[in-house]
């Protein structure tokens, strides 16, 4: 679900409360009490962006592990390359420092996979979880709803009925 999906939903939800009946004599009433349901759909207005904005700084946080073991690989790269060239004389000796190289790049790339899988497994934990909450908030939201039609319709067909215009 995206943002504009949820806010829709909340938009909603707000209007029902906003257009419910009010009970005789209590003018700030109705079935549902106003101020907590629209409490509640503060909350859960304040925390999905939390959640969401959590999920993006975690996406950034490993984009940036990724771009610094990279730099780091780079760098091993470079020292190795620089290090060869000096040993150039001694053909031994160049062969020896370029196997190593290979070696610090594979092991570099070998670290590179290893941090982007941790990564991606704590990011996609941290989405699961975000989605997990969202459903659950969802859920709530449905649940009251559910008990507000459930309280207003039979009051609504009394209120429609014969009988109730001699009252």
């Amino acid at each position: 679900m995206h943002d504009n999906g949820i806010e829709d939903i909340i938009t909603k939800l707000y209007d029902m409360v906003q257009d419910a009946r009010a009970l005789p004599l209590g003018a700030d009433k109705c079935i549902l009490e106003r101020e907590r349901v629209l409490d509640l759909l503060d909350e859960i207005s304040n925390q999905l962006p939390g959640e969401l904005k959590q999920a993006k700084t975690i996406v950034d946080s490993r984009n940036e592990l990724i771009a610094k073991a990279k730099k780091e690989a780079e760098n091993v790269v470079r020292q190795a390359q620089a290090q060869a060239k000096q040993m150039v004389s001694q053909e031994a000796i160049y062969q020896e420092a370029r196997k190593r190289a290979d070696e610090l790049v594979v092991a570099a790339q070998g670290r590179i996979r290893e941090l982007k899988q941790v990564t991606n497994t704590y990011v996609d934990d941290a989405l699961y979880r975000t989605e997990e909450a969202i459903k659950e908030a969802l859920a709530d939201i449905r649940d009251s709803r559910a008990r507000f039609n459930k309280l207003v319709t039979p009051r609504q067909e009394r209120a429609e009925s014969p009988l109730m215009e001699d009252i």
